[in-house]
């Protein structure tokens, strides 16, 4: 039986409806995940480090599509609540189409500043090199990545999860097979990668694009062009809605940024390498919560439009329980895992798996708290407080993240740098559990 947002959610019914949104989040990490194996295990360390450190650009790129995406959802799903389907069915093609264009016009400038956005993120000789090799391909497919993240939650909103999960897997199946064939079996290297992670991009996005254009069963679908009127009030209101999202993925480019410098200094590519193989593992587990967030985000906003606070509680209350149970699981199995996962990325190096293990157990500690953060932002931008959910983001995935990892690296050197990444993931829960009992009258939750 078909899920609706209008329903009464316990256990089963929202583990349910999450999964397919859990899965494609998944899904679309351990694809990432494939082309740093081909990298790293068939063209080696260098141009594996270089990979690490021009991706936070193209996921600075990608936030708008998160932006939009989050905040938009919020405003359509809110919108179906009241009652006023047309308006929700307007605002839904005004921010795909405004996603189209500034997908475009960042991309346009990534490519002609791409040179010296190299330089400053600290890729000198080789690295360079292969930082623009990759850089150069991949921005081609952008403007699609943002429509795919945008749509990865607007297919929750139109109640069609299983459709976007579907979608993702075709996408990253065809990525997978694409780094098979040109980087295993042709030797393309890190450009066959990048032509890969192209071809994968656009099937993300462009598919869910003709999906949504044509008629369909679904709550949502797209509006002619032409007939489409930019509102700004709605517009910079999802902006703002969803700022936490697209501060949350900015802090979180400009922190890798920042971590693959100081590594850099302190331990050189093999630091970079490392932390770049947790960071897969991370962006994999982070998918489950983040997954599960961006599923039970509609349901808040539908409910809380419809003034139905019973069922907001209701799931707040379910959905901590859910989340606490999943972060005690993903804590233990990556201490369980860690040597297996780093042997998969760098056993061809003997000193680089032994620090990429230790790196792992050390950061597998965040695990057990970030989820209540990524919710705590999850349930505000629903209840459309982007200010606070930018809060919670903003100081999860930079605030702290700064001022661990410029202190203890004086004390404890490069370890320091993991231990920085583990503590500052972990204060999420404190800012999240704030302000849940802060807001919990006004919302009435």
């Amino acid at each position: 039986m078909r899920i609706k947002l209008s329903d009464h959610f316990d256990y089963k019914r929202l583990i349910r409806y999450a999964t397919s949104a859990i899965c494609m989040m998944v899904f679309t990490s351990i694809y990432g995940m494939v082309d740093g194996f081909f990298v790293s295990n068939y063209c080696g360390k260098t141009p594996f480090a270089a990979l690490n450190i021009i991706y936070p650009v193209i996921m600075v790129i990608s936030t708008v599509g998160f932006m939009l995406g989050t905040g938009g959802s919020a405003v359509v799903a809110r919108t179906l609540g009241e009652g006023r389907k047309d308006d929700a069915q307007h605002y839904f093609s005004m921010f795909v189409y405004a996603d189209i264009v500034l997908g475009v016009t960042l991309t346009a400038a990534a490519q002609l500043l791409l040179p010296e956005i190299s330089s400053m993120l600290g890729a000198e000789g080789e690295i360079f090199d292969y930082t623009i090799i990759y850089a150069r391909t991949v921005l081609l497919s952008t403007p699609a990545l943002t429509l795919q993240f945008m749509f990865q939650t607007f297919f929750n909103t139109a109640e069609k999860p299983k459709l976007g999960f579907y979608v993702t897997v075709l996408s990253g199946v065809a990525n997978m097979i694409l780094d098979y064939v040109y980087v295993g079996m042709l030797g393309m290297g890190i450009r066959g990668a990048a032509l890969a992670t192209v071809a994968s991009e656009y099937i993300g996005g462009v598919i869910p694009l003709i999906y949504f254009a044509l008629p369909n069963d679904s709550l949502l679908g797209l509006i002619k062009p032409s007939e489409v009127k930019f509102e700004a009030r709605i517009f910079f209101h999802a902006c703002w809605n969803g700022i936490s999202e697209f501060f949350g993925n900015i802090s979180a480019a400009v922190i890798s940024i920042m971590y693959n410098m100081q590594l850099l200094r302190y331990s050189g590519e093999d630091g970079v390498s490392a932390f770049g193989v947790v960071m897969y593992v991370y962006l994999l587990f982070g998918a489950i919560q983040i997954g599960y967030s961006m599923a039970t985000s509609p349901i808040v906003s539908f409910h809380y439009g419809a003034r139905n606070m019973k069922e907001v509680h209701n799931v707040l209350k379910r959905s901590l329980i859910i989340i606490a149970v999943a972060s005690v699981a993903m804590f233990a199995a990556a201490e369980l895992m860690s040597g297996v996962i780093a042997r998969i990325f760098v056993s061809y190096d003997q000193s680089l798996y032994e620090l990429t293990h230790w790196a792992f157990r050390v950061t597998s500690v965040s695990y057990l708290f970030f989820g209540f953060g990524v919710y705590g932002s999850s349930f505000f931008t629903a209840l459309g407080n982007g200010t606070i959910s930018a809060i919670i983001e903003v100081s999860r995935l930079f605030i702290f993240q700064v001022l661990f990892l410029y202190t203890l690296p004086e004390f404890f050197g490069a370890a320091g740098i993991f231990y920085a990444f583990m503590l500052a993931e972990s204060s999420g829960i404190i800012i999240s559990g704030i302000f849940l009992v802060a807001m919990r009258k006004k919302y009435g939750y």
